[in-house]
This record gives structure tokens, sequence and C-alpha cells, in this order.
């Protein structure tokens, strides 16, 4: 027995609400500093965006393999012990970073933490458990909106705190896990009942046969490739978006901590507040449709900016951008039976842990191969012109799977004939 049942607690909202906030603020905190730790053991721009890029890989790589694993894990123990795992994994991962000397103790510890560390599917496969399937749309806005405030505070707090010190924002961060945990541990209920629960099966948690049944499930099909190419471009302006602002602009730890302030306050609001009016006049796939529009426009503004202000303007207009994720993360759950939501969001959790890995791979010869430019020079914006491309191609896939769903309703509904 859990200590949630023991407590009488009822999983809702507001409880996953607050791990997924503190969690993201633990990992905004590290994103200004973690490419500038990184340039500390190296000796030029090109090798600091190649080491930064490796840094990233490996943890995707263990991600890769790791996330379907827990999410099936989640589908057979419950989603709160499988949350501690990565509360603890994160933990650890900040402290040794914080500490390391060498970029082989970075590589190391990126390795364990990817394995161990799969938060947001497991949160996703939470709201799931406790939302009917209406509702889910506005339910993953909410925790979007949760992503959207710990890239708020986060980044913000870590760009301040690097001013002070590189290591500095990776101690508070591994504390802040540390919170986390305790409040998993104390105040977070179970929200998956014992009676759903499914048997583990470890050939079931291979991220290949986890990736093969996220396609056979009905309606999602080709909106695989969807969400990998809309990933692949997310993790890209990750991974990118710090050596991309110093390379063009001399931006700093405090300047970066800012933008992504920005970006998370766009999320906050679109998410946490426009959302629900948006589904009002629109379905989550024409809204799907519009954002990734909308994200592709904007990804070429973001790469032709001469000055850093354009940044924040590009930033504050992308509001239907902001509300896609959502859009396809409601669509894709409501695919899924309540016994499955684990293994479907461990599955989303492995396709994007793939992306992880490929968007570094990819962003960081772009910037490599830039690095040299003058600050201002339009060619610097070469990661975010290959993110526009990925998102446009996105959009084209979503509307021809989306025209196909409808045109094979329409026949269904004409063959089976009027009803008396």
């Amino acid at each position: 027995m859990t200590r949630a049942t023991t407590t009488g607690r009822k999983a809702a909202m507001p409880f996953i609400m607050a791990t997924v906030l503190i969690d993201m603020i633990s990992i905004g905190l590290i994103i200004p500093v973690l490419p500038l730790l990184v340039g500390t053991f190296t000796s030029s721009q090109s090798e600091q965006a190649f080491w930064y890029g490796a840094v990233t890989i490996v943890f995707g790589i263990a991600n890769f393999f790791g996330s379907p694993i827990l999410g099936r894990l989640s589908d057979r123990y419950g989603r709160r012990p499988v949350l501690l795992i990565g509360f603890s994994g994160l933990a650890l991962s900040f402290f040794v970073t914080g500490l390391a000397t060498a970029l082989w103790m970075l590589l190391v510890v990126r390795l364990f933490s990817g394995a161990m560390q799969s938060n947001i599917a497991v949160a996703n496969a939470y709201v799931a458990d406790i939302t009917p399937p209406a509702e889910r749309a506005k339910a993953f806005g909410k925790l979007g909106a949760m992503l959207g405030m710990g890239f708020i505070l986060g980044p913000v707090i870590g760009g301040l705190l690097g001013g002070i010190s590189l290591h500095l924002p990776f101690f508070v961060a591994g504390g802040l896990a540390c919170v986390n945990w305790l409040y998993g541990y104390f105040v977070l209920p179970e929200s998956l009942p014992v009676e759903r629960r499914q048997p583990f099966v470890l050939r079931e948690a291979n991220p290949v046969n986890s990736l093969r049944g996220l396609t056979e499930l009905k309606g999602v099909g080709s909106l695989v490739a969807v969400i990998a190419l809309s990933g692949l471009a997310q993790f890209m302006t990750h991974t990118s978006w710090v050596l991309y602002t110093t390379f063009k602009f001399g931006w700093g730890p405090t300047q970066n901590g800012w933008s992504l302030f920005a970006i998370g306050l766009m999320s906050v609001l679109v998410q946490g507040v426009f959302l629900g009016r948006l589904l009002k006049r629109f379905s989550p796939q024409r809204l799907a449709i519009m954002g990734l529009v909308s994200s592709s426009l904007c990804f070429v503004l973001w790469g032709l900016a001469t000055e850093g202000w354009m940044l924040y303007a590009v930033i504050f207009i992308n509001v239907l951008g902001f509300a896609a994720s959502a859009a396809m993360q409601s669509i894709i759950s409501n695919a899924a039976d309540p016994g499955t939501q684990g293994r479907t969001a461990g599955a989303v959790g492995s396709l994007n842990s793939m992306m992880a890995v490929l968007a570094p791979a990819i962003g960081a010869p772009l910037l490599a191969a830039v690095s040299h430019l003058p600050h201002g020079d339009w060619r610097i914006g070469a990661p975010f012109y290959f993110c526009a491309l990925l998102q446009a191609a996105s959009m084209l896939i979503a509307l021809r799977h989306f025209k196909r769903a409808r045109l094979k309703r329409q026949t269904l509904a004409t063959v089976a004939g009027p009803t008396i």
C-alpha cells in the first residue's frame, strides 16, 4: 500500500502541477549556464559547440532506452514511485555536475541522469489517469503552463546565480530536486488504481516495440512523424538557444535567463489562460495545424533577427505556436486506453529522447560552422532555419493525416446510413 493510499488523498491536478513546477524550475536553473560550463573545459567556440552537443546527446541516448521502461514500470507499480526515481536521478546529476572538474564527468553524469529520468512523460500519464478524454487538451495545457512557469523562474534565477558562479545553479537545482522528492514522498497521491495496472513485460518496454505500438494506436498513425519532427525542432531550440544568442549578440547568462523567462511567460499565458478559449473556437486538430504554421514562421524570424529585442518580439507573437503541443498531446492520449497511458507516454518520451539525441548532433555542427561569423550575421541563425523546415514538414504531414481521417469518417457514416 502506498503512502498516498494510507492518507486518503485523491489524485488531482494541483498535486501533479506542483510536482512539475518544482521539477522544471530545477531543470530551468541550469539552462543558461550548462553551455558556458562546458566552455570552461574547451579552448574555442567551435569546440564548445561540439562538446555541448556531446553532453546533450548522451542524455538523450540514455533517455531513449530508459523512458519506455520507466513508462511501463509506472503502468505496473504506479506513477508516484517512478517519479521519485526521476527526482533522485536529477538531484544526483545536478550535484555531480556542479562538482565536475573534467568533461568526462559531465558525460557520465548526463548518461546516468538520462537513464533515470522520465518525469514529464510520467506526469502526462498521471494527468491522463485523472482526466476525462474530453477535458485532456485543457488539462495538458495546465501542465504546459507549469512547464512554462518553470521556464519563467528557473532560467532567470539560474542566470543571476550564474553571474556569481557557473557552479552555483547546479547546487541550487540539486536542492530543489531533493525538495521535489520529499514532496513526492510525503504529499503526492498515486493516480493509477491497482485494478487498472498492467503486468510489466520487458519485451514491450523495448523502445522500438514501444514506438511501433504508438503508431498502431487508432487515429495516430502518421502523427508520430509530426511528434518526431516538431520535437526535433523544439530540442534544437533548447540546445541551440544559448550558444546562438552568445555567438550572434554576445549575450551572457543573465541576458539568456531573461530571454528564456519571456518564453516561459508566453507558455504560461497561452496554455494556462488562453488555451481554454482557443479550444472553444478550434478543435485540437485545427489548433495543432495553426500552431505549427505559426512556429514555422517564427523560427525564420528568430534566425533573421539582427538585434536582441527582435527575439522578444517574435516570442510574444507566437501565441498559437505555444498551444500546439497541448493539442497534439491530447490527441495522442485520447487514442490510448486507460491501462496503457504510461506505456503511451513512455513511448512518446522515448521518441522525444531520440529527437533529443539528433538535435545537438544537427544543431551543434551548424553552430560550429557559423561560430566564426561576426555578431549580427543572419547566417548564424542556421539552426532556426532548419527548425522552420521541420515545423513546415510537420504541418503538411498533420494536414494530410487529419484530411484522410475526416474522409474516412465521412465514408463510414455514408456506409452506415441514417439511424432510425
